[in-house]
């Protein structure tokens, strides 16, 4: 199957597979006239980067239990879990820092509003 063919069927851009290749996470075939000729396994293989990549993974962590996770199932790979609690955590960092802004931004509106009040009020 062609780059645009696997594109159209995984919704993935041209761009986005020409990427995955370089960084060796799809192997397309090259043919003489050098287009990228894919196997059948590989619309799988892009969903399955799409997934980790939903997840928030990069593509240098997927990079590191690809192989791993398209032989056997997740559950089998020991590379995987590790990144998953690494990004758990800088996740849970990410949601303390936004609640922080969060309870900030709050205060700020209701130090305006009160002064607005008592503004007003003494008018």
């Amino acid at each position: 199957m062609k780059i645009g063919e696997i594109a159209a069927r995984t919704g993935v851009s041209i761009r986005s597979l020409r990427y995955y290749d370089q960084l060796g996470l799809l192997t397309p075939i090259r043919r003489e006239n050098g287009y990228r000729e894919y196997s059948p396994l590989a619309e799988e293989q892009v969903k399955t980067i799409q997934l980790y990549l939903n997840l928030g993974l990069s593509t240098e962590q997927i990079a590191g239990f690809l192989n791993c996770v398209l032989k056997n199932k997740e559950a089998f790979c020991q590379e995987v879990l590790p990144i998953y609690r690494q990004k758990l955590s800088e996740i849970e960092a990410q949601i303390h820092l936004l609640q922080n802004i969060k309870l900030n931004l709050e205060e700020r509106i209701r130090s305006i509003l009160d002064e607005r009040q008592t503004s007003e009020a003494e008018e």
